[in-house]
Order: C-alpha cells, then structure tokens, then sequence
C-alpha cells in the first residue's frame, strides 16, 4: 500500500516543540490577558485620573452650584442640564466614535487659562469665574488629549453647560432693572387701553385700588432664562439646522418678555375689578405657569411659521 501522504503531513506537523508549545497555550493566554489589561489601562488610565483630579479641583463647586439651583428660582432650569448633557453625548456616540483623535499641544493654552480662572475665581470668591473655569479646563482637555476635531463635536454641548451657570450679579442686574422698567411700561400701557386710570414711575405702577411693584421676580429674567433653555433643547430635537436653532433660541426672549407683560397687566385687571388679595395670592401665582405654558405655545408657532416661509429641504433618495 502506499503511505497516505495526509497522514505523512499530519504527523510531521506536530513535532515535540510544536507540543510544548500547544501545552503552554494556557499560560501564553493568561500573559495575553495581562498585556490587554495593560492596554486598557494605559487607554483608560489617564482619563480616570484626570475625571478623579477635576472631582478633587471642583467638588465644593458642584455642591454650591446645585444648591443655587434648588434655592434661585430663576435657575430652576439647572438640574435638567446635566442629563441633556449627558444625553447628547449619548446621541452623539457614534459620530464621535467616528472622529479621529488627534492629541494636540494646541490646546494647553486652554487648559492654562482654565486653571488660571479657578485660581482667580477662588481667591477672589467669584463663583461664576470658578464655575466657567470647568468648561474652560474640559474644553481644553478636550482639545489637547483628543484633538480639535474632537472639540468641534461637542462644542455644543459645552455651550449647553453654560446654560447652567448663574449669572453674576453685576450682569444679572444689569439685565432685571431694564426688564423690569420695560414690563412697567408696556403693561401700564395696555392697562389704559383696557381703560384703567393708571400713573406709572419706575417700576411702580398705582392703581386706584392699590399700587404695584414690579420687583425683580416678577421683571420676567425667570422665564426668559427657562424659556431659552427650553428653546434650545426644543430646537435640538426638532431641527437640524444650526440657523433653525438660532432662531427658536432667540424668539424665546422676546416671547418671555411679552408674556411677562401680559401677566402684569392681567394681575392689574385683578386688582382693579376682582379682589387685590385674590390677585396677588393666586392669580399671580398660577399666571406665571399658565403664561410659560402659553410661550411654549408661541415657540411652536414660531417654529410652525418658520416652516411655512422656508420649508425644509428634503433629501433626494
């Protein structure tokens, strides 16, 4: 017979070192899974280090920010951020997992101007340059450890953090006092149109029944920040375009400052021809969520409107 030739291969396939070899296949694994941790660790290392460093660097920050969220009601809007954030990161998982990344020294200039803020911000007890210094510091991690491409795909979600930010006070009333002039006005206004003798001087408007002041709360900077907020999130969801965006964001500020508006003059009507009592307890109360809920309404016509004079393009299949 002739010897099969398989068999010949076969055989001398398997020599004493190739079963030393195949015996010490189990050990070669284990050293395998030890260089894979090592791997990971050495992905995965610097950026858990560096998420423990900015808990260390900013944790009586968060504390102080979520108490103001909880005690400002004008940033009631806070807590929401956060898990938007973490939402759009979410969302955005595989485009980013698409972005090449590429380290960069460019961006440690922007990691230095965002420790030098927290230096000046804690030493000169200002919470708001403390608390824009994370988005500083993050943004220029960003950049220097996964590239500027990087950046550009969550600069959005960066500008959405800022959202959650108080304002200085310097800004802050800067912006109420204006508000709070405007909405005196504009309410009195409308109050004599409605035939209602009224003498309006400052933010304090006197109505035969009593007089009114339009005080900081009541100024509208409340819903004016939830509005935009809203309108950002809305936008994001219900448009691509960044212009789209743009608009809805700012429409939410002049609908803000005219529901304000109508919520005076409707607390007035009350105080002349009602109960004053009635109108500053419940009627003021429950106008600022019934007036929200109508400037949500507003945004969605502005968006229905906007649709209407420039229709979106649709794609060709």
């Amino acid at each position: 017979m002739k010897p099969n030739p398989m068999h010949e291969t076969d055989v001398a396939a398997v020599t004493p070192s190739d079963a030393v070899s195949l015996s010490d296949a189990p050990r070669r694994a284990l050293l395998g899974g030890g260089v894979s941790m090592t791997s990971k660790w050495a992905t995965w290392g610097p950026g858990i280090l560096l998420g423990i460093l900015l808990v260390v660097l900013y944790d009586h920050i968060a504390v102080k920010l979520v108490r103001d969220w909880l005690e400002i009601s004008d940033y009631s809007h806070g807590p929401l951020i956060p898990f938007f954030a973490a939402f759009l990161l979410w969302d955005k998982r595989e485009e980013l997992r698409r972005t090449p990344v590429t380290p960069s020294w460019a961006g440690v200039w922007l990691v230095v101007l965002g420790l030098f803020a927290l230096v000046v911000g804690i030493f000169g007890a200002d919470l708001f340059i403390q608390r824009t210094s994370f988005v500083l510091l993050t943004a220029g991690l960003i950049w220097t450890l996964l590239g500027k491409a990087m950046l550009g795909k969550l600069k959005f979600v960066l500008f959405v953090l800022l959202l959650a930010i108080p304002l200085p006070a310097v800004v802050f009333n800067q912006i109420t006092f204006p508000l709070q002039l405007r909405a005196s006005e504009y309410s009195s206004a409308l109050l004599r149109l409605a035939q209602v003798p009224v003498l309006q001087d400052g933010n304090i408007i006197q109505l035969p029944a009593m007089q009114l002041e339009v005080a900081e709360a009541c100024s509208g900077i409340r819903s004016l920040m939830s509005l935009f907020t809203v309108a950002v999130i809305y936008g994001y969801f219900l448009e691509r375009g960044v212009w789209r965006r743009v608009v809805l964001a700012l429409a939410s500020i002049p609908i803000a400052v005219a529901a304000n508006v109508v919520r005076i003059f409707g607390t007035g009507m009350c105080v002349q021809y009602w109960d004053p009592e009635k109108a500053m307890g419940f009627f003021h109360e429950f106008s600022g969520w019934l007036m929200f809920l109508v400037s949500l309404g507003l945004l969605y016509l502005v968006h229905l409107a906007m649709n209407v004079v420039r229709p979106k393009r649709r794609r060709l299949a």
